[in-house]
């Protein structure tokens, strides 16, 4: 009769244990590091780059830091200045990703296509 109780007794110690572990695996694991969508330099990350159809080498663009501070910027594609000039988010990395997202699509010109020789 005795090993009738303990058995019992030692299931729902089992099961408690249980519980304990896979709720101290939930609460007391460290949240997953997301990354931030888009082009990266240094600490600061763009992502939602559009152009615009009446200046087409304006390129808008949201940032964010390390820190979580975000904003949107506007990147003049001729000449790498962005705006506003200031803002929480660091400037030279800022102007780095801007001039970055600016490589790729070259700003529109009224000069020809070149031939080849």
């Amino acid at each position: 009769m005795t090993l009738h109780l303990a058995w019992p007794r030692r299931l729902a110690l089992v099961a408690f244990m249980g519980v304990a572990i896979v709720l101290m695996g939930l609460l007391g694991a460290p949240a997953p590091a997301h990354a931030a969508p888009g082009l990266c330099v240094g600490p600061v990350c763009g992502d939602g780059f559009t152009r615009g159809a009446t200046y087409p080498w304006q390129l808008r663009m949201r940032v964010q830091d390390q820190r979580g501070h975000r904003e949107r910027l506007v990147v003049d594609c001729r000449d790498g200045s962005i705006s506003p000039l200031l803002g929480p988010v660091e400037r030279g990395y800022a102007a780095a990703v801007g001039r970055r997202a600016c490589r790729p699509a070259p700003h529109h010109t009224d000069a020809p296509p070149a031939t080849p020789p």
